[in-house]
């Protein structure tokens, strides 16, 4: 039996996401008669609990213990936490030093990844277009003048805190009196703030992951909001909202799509993703293709793309997250 703990919440802005996605995970794996699941949620003092509310605590010796000192020896962990500490990383730097394999990607590359600027400078070292940016350390003059420049010359500018997630932080700006505000509250949420110019363009969503010994990426799929806004938290996760979600995104020329499958397979080979990442592009009208976001913890609630998309590619996700974990566990005990 493969003792799998699955640790959801974290106390970020993304919290109740987090347990969206640990229920379809459970409801996936409920009917593994060789993988014992247990499930806790972490608040923001990083304590973990129980349905019950008992509390846990993971030790150096790969074991979580209750307050009365009973032990359950820990095989696997699927961190399905979205923000922080799951998708920055912190989480599985722990998990490392417990020498307890785990989901997704390692601390280095989720690291990366979560940094909406890091993840930019990666993606044009490696030359691989992305949107037009710049990136501000502060709210000192010079830093503003720079911002406001950009809105003059783009004419419309996405202000992003550069460590969020779920478009958390993240604000649309057109009229120079509203950017400040913006890059205000955003620096509310991270210590830098990133200056995005604003395309009209398509949004297009690639799942990648490996299956058996294959890296896949899939067709893309496509996320169209509302005229009137962009694709924010409420859009991506609210029971009434309007965005539509096309599994697979139509009228997609063949130069396009080998285009984006190329560069989201190197992408999660050069910044070394591990077992699953949603690789986002946007699509312009004039044609050019720009990636924009690389999650490496894709949302999975009922609005989630990632495993529709693997659905739509001839992969079931249930049998696809029980491979991982065999896979996985037994390189760990060889």
């Amino acid at each position: 039996m493969i003792n799998t703990l699955l640790i959801c919440g974290g106390g970020s802005s993304e919290h109740e996401v987090s347990l969206r996605t640990a229920d379809f995970i459970e409801g996936q794996l409920a009917e593994s008669e060789d993988i014992a699941l247990m499930r806790v949620e972490m608040d923001s003092s990083g304590c973990l609990t129980d349905k019950e509310g008992r509390v846990y605590h993971i030790f150096y010796d790969g074991k979580i213990r209750d307050e009365e000192g009973n032990a359950w020896k820990v095989d696997y962990v699927i961190p399905a936490i979205h923000g922080y500490p799951g998708e920055t990383g912190d989480l599985q730097s722990q998990l490392d030093m417990y020498g307890i394999p785990y989901f997704g990607s390692a601390p280095e590359a989720s690291k990366i990844c979560f940094n909406k600027i890091k993840t930019k400078m990666w993606l044009s070292a490696l030359g691989i277009d992305n949107t037009p940016y710049l990136f501000l350390h502060s709210l000192e003059a010079e830093e503003l003048g720079k911002a406001h420049a950009a809105l003059e010359e783009w004419e419309a500018v996405f202000v992003k805190a550069s460590n969020q997630g779920s478009s958390v932080g993240c604000f649309k700006v057109s009229r120079k009196e509203d950017l400040e505000d913006a890059i205000a509250e955003a620096f509310t949420l991270s210590s830098y703030v990133l200056i995005e110019k604003a395309l009209n363009a398509r949004e297009l969503e690639v799942a990648v992951y490996t299956f058996g010994e294959e890296l896949i990426a899939t067709h893309p799929g496509e996320v169209r909001a509302p005229a009137d806004t962009f694709y924010t938290y409420k859009e991506k996760y609210a029971s009434g909202s309007r965005a539509e979600t096309f599994i697979k995104a139509e009228g997609l020329n063949e130069e396009q799509l080998a285009w984006i499958q190329e560069v989201s397979l190197r992408t999660f080979k050069a910044l070394k993703l591990k077992d699953l990442s949603r690789i986002d592009f946007f699509l312009t009208e004039e044609g050019e293709l720009y990636l924009n976001e690389v999650n490496t913890f894709p949302g999975m609630t009922p609005n989630s793309m990632f495993p529709k998309m693997m659905q739509n590619h001839g992969h079931d996700f249930t049998e696809y997250l029980t491979g991982q974990i065999r896979s996985s566990v037994a390189q760990s005990e060889n």
